[in-house]
């Protein structure tokens, strides 16, 4: 017997605690290496080119975002038909085995080319299990959300990502006080991901304790509760509210992984600023974010998602590459601090209306997978590879505020997706595509 979900504010303030702790545990792993892709990229891919070794690490870690899709349908699936605490920790146990793989396996100088399979293989698994991560957390946080509030309760699935990037990058400062460049270089980035490792039993112990939705148990008890291939047939039924979805999350990602990942590569190898720069510039950010998602998750919930999502969409395709373009023709880190902060500013204040609007678009009885598949779709072809592409188009252009140019081909992708996903009749078009399935699951 299911107990019932939690009703006091202190219980759930602790289910908050602990549905996102494990997202924390993925965005921690996925940022530890992106700050140090130079690092791997020379201890797995030595190719004697800096600009390939760097290349090769940000295609490994783009590599675990193609995995993401997959994970999204199968793992979204799962959870949409046996609950979001049985998929949560299901999720867990898969990250923490990409994570230990990648911590522990030798250098290619001992093992060779088995080296980056191994690394490669783990950056998979960790994307399978991150395709469903981010929604089953939404959506978790949106079903035990108290009235009125559900923008407030769900922009803390970002924010335990900005408790990461702040854990991260005080880390990664600490570390290049003790530990000398080249030390790091050799093997101390590999520190980073061990902590990751030691966390992992305190956030199972966490979950375990994970109560079910009452929402999710009174769907489940009905006798309208679809079957996993139902949920399937569902999701090719509502193709256009998942590509509506992919969408409107292209702006976040795109500009996520711009000012938290990349920032301490663009600091160091394109603005040539010292290491400590981008780190401390990445806390900034990491708490900048953290206010400003559950501000505007907020604020949302008093004005509506839609006019914070064309606003902040209009304002990061319009300011993105001359703020960008400003930076890099005089760097410092003061500059640097600037753009990124009024960065963060367009990126928590849009997430915070984003996150909490995809989880009202897909329809209930199959909102993790949907969710999921629109969030993952977008991470793996937009989001996860913006290091790998503004790497590349600088490299190609010479041009290095050309990454501006990315930022807003993602803004224009949200802001179409927001003045689609209200027009007159949408909500009535998915409500209509997936009531056939719906009914067949009846007696």
């Amino acid at each position: 017997m299911t107990d019932p979900a939690p009703t006091d504010r202190g219980a759930k303030i602790m289910s908050v605690v602990r549905v996102s702790s494990g997202n924390f545990l993925e965005m921690y792993d996925f940022f530890v290496f992106g700050y140090y892709a130079g690092a791997i990229g020379k201890t797995f891919f030595p190719t004697g080119s800096e600009y390939a070794q760097l290349m090769a690490a940000f295609m490994t870690f783009g590599a675990g975002f193609l995995m993401r899709p997959m994970g999204a349908v199968v793992l979204g699936t799962y959870i949409d038909h046996h609950g979001r605490r049985a998929g949560l920790l299901l999720t867990l146990v898969l990250m923490a085995i990409g994570t230990l793989s990648i911590a522990l396996v030798p250098g290619y100088e001992t093992l060779g080319l088995l080296a980056p399979a191994i690394v490669v293989v783990g950056r998979l698994i960790q994307g399978f299990s991150a395709g469903v991560e981010l929604g089953g957390v939404s959506v978790y946080l949106a079903e035990i959300a108290t009235p009125g509030h559900k923008g407030f309760y769900v922009s803390w699935q970002s924010g335990s990502q900005q408790v990461a990037v702040v854990v991260v990058a005080l880390l990664g400062l600490a570390l290049s006080k003790i530990i000398p460049p080249a030390d790091m270089f050799d093997w101390g980035w590999r520190i980073p991901l061990l902590v990751g490792c030691l966390i992992i039993p305190l956030i199972f112990i966490l979950r375990r304790s994970l109560q079910e939705t009452e929402e999710f148990t009174q769907r489940k008890a009905s006798a309208s509760h679809p079957t996993p291939l139902q949920i399937l047939q569902s999701l090719v039924r509502n193709w256009r509210i998942v590509l509506v979805g992919m969408m409107m999350v292209t702006m976040t990602t795109v500009s996520f992984y711009f000012i938290t990942a990349y920032t301490p590569t663009f600091g160091r190898e394109v603005l040539k600023l010292s290491a400590d720069d981008g780190f401390l510039v990445t806390v900034c950010i990491g708490l900048s974010n953290l206010f400003w998602l559950p501000f505007m998750g907020a604020v949302s919930d008093r004005v509506g998602r839609r006019p914070i999502l064309i606003v902040f969409t209009v304002l990061m395709f319009l300011s993105a590459y001359p703020v960008l373009y400003w930076l890099v023709s005089a760097p410092s880190f003061t500059r640097l601090l600037v753009v990124e902060l009024w960065l963060s500013f367009l990126y928590g204040s849009y997430n915070g209306a984003m996150v909490v609007a995809l989880t009202e678009v897909i329809p209930p009885h199959v909102r993790t997978a949907g969710f999921s598949v629109a969030y993952s779709l977008a991470t793996a072809l937009f989001g996860g590879f913006t290091p790998a592409v503004a790497t590349y188009l600088i490299e190609a252009t010479g041009d290095r505020a050309i990454a501006g140019l990315w930022l807003m081909a993602a803004a224009a992708c949200g802001l179409i997706a927001a003045l689609v996903a209200w027009r007159p009749g949408f909500a009535h078009e998915a409500a209509t595509t997936v009531a056939p399935i719906t009914n067949r699951s009846a007696p």
